[in-house]
């Protein structure tokens, strides 16, 4: 499941993922959201949020994943993700390099600092 995190700049979007994320998270929630944004900033932010009730993703939803973030390959202006999973933080900094905007990767315990980084 995916919900829309509040009070984020215009510029920004944020979503926090519990349990496990599926395509269809990706087609009704986070791709209308982008999709939406780029229509209006060429450049955005996404915060995404990998807490604690995080359980995984389907490989449907991965591959949602990849095709969104090829797609605007060059109008990420910043992405924080935000997750103690391991793999995740390691693949995030692997590929984070390869993607033209800013990548951090944070921990739970820092979900206000990347909120901050974002809305800068």
């Amino acid at each position: 499941m995916i919900e829309k995190i509040p009070d984020l700049p215009g510029n920004a979007l944020g979503f926090t993922a519990k349990g496990t994320v599926t395509a269809s998270d990706y087609e009704s929630v986070i791709i209308p959201a982008v999709e939406e944004l780029f229509s209006h900033q060429s450049k955005i932010r996404i915060l995404y949020h990998l807490g604690e009730d995080f359980m995984g993703f389907e490989a449907a939803a991965i591959w949602d994943d990849t095709k969104l973030v090829l797609k605007h390959f060059t109008g990420w202006e910043r992405m924080a993700v935000v997750s103690d999973i391991e793999w995740i933080r390691t693949a995030i900094k692997f590929f984070g390099l390869g993607i033209p905007g800013h990548v951090r990767v944070f921990h739970n315990s820092e979900l206000a600092e990347a909120t901050q980084w974002i809305s800068e």
